[in-house]
């Protein structure tokens, strides 16, 4: 049985990597006279993440308490450690219950901050971005209504140049990058919903 004064600290990271999200989940045992932070720049590296906030505080099956973090990582910069698909097997429960409130915290605040701007890269197209969105919110946005929305709250600026057409042709695209690099409530109550499916009023992604 576990020491349960003990306390640990737990780093949840993630970032979006084709088209899937992936994560490093790292723990340590809190020291005597150590800060919560402290110990977690030992557990991981927090300079290289592009957003960090606690996420909760809760029991954990060695009969510790655990303080777990969120850290959000660009899709092309380089963090090492081992980096895992989200929904990788052999995880201990306490990896999945922390893995679960990192991705239901982030695809909350998807849907009412500029928090899109820590997992996508400086410049980037639509379509690049809304493949983020898909991933991080675990289901369809349509990249129309994304630009639109997101454009409309003022999160998007667009940039000088565009990306090539690819092997398939097409016409070039435009590049983007967000406004802010910092975390900002862009519209508290709005929320980005599925896209194509009939029957359902506001349906597609909105706010």
């Amino acid at each position: 049985m576990g020491d349960s004064t003990s306390h640990a600290v737990v780093g949840v990271v993630l970032r979006v990597r084709r088209g899937r999200v992936e994560s490093i989940v790292e723990r340590v045992r809190l020291r005597p006279g150590e800060t919560l932070e402290q110990a977690l720049a030992r557990a991981i590296d927090v300079a290289a993440l592009a957003h960090l906030e606690q996420l909760e505080t809760r029991p954990l099956d060695d009969g510790s308490l655990g303080t777990a973090y969120l850290g959000l990582v660009p899709s092309d910069r380089e963090v090492d450690g081992e980096w895992r698909a989200t929904d990788a097997r052999g995880r201990a429960a306490d990896e999945r219950a922390l893995l679960a409130a990192a991705q239901a915290r982030l695809r909350a605040k998807l849907s009412y901050t500029n928090v899109g701007f820590a997992l996508a890269p400086s410049r980037f197209t639509i379509s690049e971005l809304r493949e983020i969105y898909v991933a991080a919110l675990g289901y369809e946005v349509s990249a129309t209504n994304l630009q639109r929305v997101l454009v409309r709250r003022g999160v998007l600026e667009r940039v000088e140049g565009v990306r090539p057409p690819g092997r398939a042709g097409g016409r070039p695209a435009a590049l983007f990058r967000f406004a802010s690099a910092r975390l900002e409530v862009t519209d508290e109550f709005a929320a980005l919903r599925p896209s194509g499916r009939p029957g359902r009023r506001g349906s597609r992604a909105s706010g």
